[in-house]
């Protein structure tokens, strides 16, 4: 007989590794993830990797129902973690067995397992709820729109609450699977490929969306109703859908003319930020109120006030730009957002070069000799606007003034080496304003942390000579031919949250 000899200091370290944590040692996960904007917004204590989501709604009485599955790896040792979500729960069960629920605030679901779940465990969760989201309020406020034939999720900084169960916050992104069963003659659009439509029983009709790359919870969207549908494919085989409201009366011809255009602006913007980065390409209008765009991701948002001066391709540029600044590069935190929207509207500026409308600079011009010094624009800093100037106009035109400030300090080279390689280095990821300098330092072999903080951080106008030093010094500057069409999108960002 062989006996296996145990060194005292082996059998000490061995017996601790076979004794699992007691219960003193596992915590609640924190009820917010941290932003300092939004502190009610996602949770600690996990990391969720997929959300499947198994819907039923009756647009008549806009009853959503659902059962939604989260895979998830837990980042600490828990006790108890929290979703964000705001209809009612009828049940949760964290792998496999039935768990405690109780809610607080009002978006916090508090879901105690069964057992303690380790740091590192993969984990399945299965809620089940229901509800009508328009009768969701969140601080007065819902994003959720009822349409005359349907609903629609599309908001920004948060709309998941209103439809599924997360852990809503940017910094923690997944990967979609969104199923929904809806009265035949109505569809359902989501996210992604259209993976199946397939009737359920006589009178139900069940599409089943997928979203393959690593998705924000507010990029998630959802739309109940009866549309008019076109489908194509790129030139590279990529799927494009484009869908319409059938009642969106004299808006119909000029949102088709813009929105059809889809494919063509998302080469052109391949040529400007690399290639593009998801499954599917596409659109939807849908007949809502509201006077906003969102660039929910493959498949953007635009509300019929868009096109009601007549087609509107800048918008279509603005939202599409979001698919790689904005959505495959997401914020870190919501004070990041000119790394957003910054790049967005300067994507409309090149669009409009492009087109022979006026050029960056030009537009660039107009914009400093628009504002005079005391104009409260310049007392916004878009570096971080705070949650009151998230979506303020100076966020966007002055967040597009330093990138023009950019490209006149370190050359169009340089400039479009960074416009192509950021979104390539922090693809499905997320970023700071801070990654951003530093990547634009790195590649063009120039301190800039000066220029950015004139430009985005400062609360007064730029002086003539600092503006002259980087080619944006014109006291007065005639208005772009392209400046109306740009100014018609101004309200893309009003989310009145």
């Amino acid at each position: 007989m062989h006996r296996r000899l145990i060194v005292p200091g082996a059998f000490v370290a061995a017996l601790l590794l076979a004794i699992p944590a007691s219960a003193a040692d596992y915590e609640p996960g924190a009820a917010g993830i941290g932003d300092p904007y939004y502190p009610a917004s996602g949770n600690g204590g996990y990391d969720v990797s997929h959300y499947d989501l198994r819907l039923k709604y009756q647009p008549k009485t806009d009853l959503l129902e659902g059962t939604a599955t989260i895979l998830a790896t837990t980042k600490q040792d828990l006790s108890r973690f929290n979703l964000d979500f705001g209809l009612d729960v009828s049940e949760v069960r964290v792998n496999g067995k039935k768990a405690k629920v109780s809610f607080s605030g009002d978006q916090e679901v508090e879901v105690t397992p069964a057992a303690p779940l380790p740091q590192g465990s993969e984990i399945t969760v299965v809620v089940r709820y229901a509800g009508k989201p328009s009768e969701l309020e969140i601080n007065g406020f819902t994003a959720w729109h009822r349409t005359p034939d349907g609903g629609v999720a599309a908001q920004e900084p948060e709309s998941a609450v209103w439809w599924f169960p997360s852990n809503d916050h940017p910094l923690d992104k997944a990967t979609y699977d969104v199923s929904v069963q809806v009265p035949n003659g109505t569809q359902a659009i989501s996210n992604g490929v259209l993976q199946s439509t397939r009737p359920v029983g006589a009178d139900w009709t069940r599409y089943s969306w997928r979203s393959d790359k690593p998705q924000a919870s507010y990029l998630a969207t959802l739309a109940v109703g009866k549309f008019d549908i076109t489908t194509d494919r790129t030139a590279a085989g990529l799927p494009v859908l484009n869908a319409y409201s059938k009642d969106l009366g004299a808006n119909e011809g000029a949102a088709k003319a813009s929105v059809e255009r889809t494919a063509e602006v998302a080469e052109w913007l391949e040529e400007v930020f690399g290639p593009y980065p998801f499954n599917a390409l596409g659109g939807y209008v849908p007949n809502v109120t509201s006077g906003y765009a969102l660039e929910t991701q493959t498949r953007p948002f635009y509300s019929p006030k868009q096109f009601a001066s007549g087609s509107n391709v800048s918008v279509v540029v603005h939202e599409l730009a979001h698919q790689w600044y904005g959505d495959s590069v997401s914020v870190h935190g919501w004070k990041d957002i000119w790394v957003n929207e910054g790049f967005a509207r300067y994507s409309q500026w090149l669009w409009s070069e492009k087109e022979g409308e006026g050029t960056a600079q030009e537009l660039a011009d107009y914009v400093y000799a628009s504002h005079p010094a005391d104009d409260a624009f310049w007392t916004v800093k878009p570096g971080d606007p705070g949650p009151e100037n998230q979506f303020d106009i100076a966020v966007y035109d002055r967040g597009a003034l330093a990138l023009q400030a950019l490209r006149g300090e370190i050359g169009d080279k340089a400039f479009f080496e960074i416009l192509k390689g950021w979104p390539a280095e922090h693809a499905y990821g997320n970023a700071k304003v801070s990654d951003f300098v530093r990547y634009a330092e790195q590649v063009s072999g120039k301190p800039l942390a000066g220029l950015f903080d004139t430009w985005l951080y400062q609360t007064s106008k730029p002086s003539a000579p600092a503006a002259a030093g980087v080619g944006v010094a014109r006291s007065k500057a005639a208005q772009p031919k392209s400046w109306k069409k740009i100014a018609r999108t101004n309200t893309v960002h009003d989310h009145k949250h």
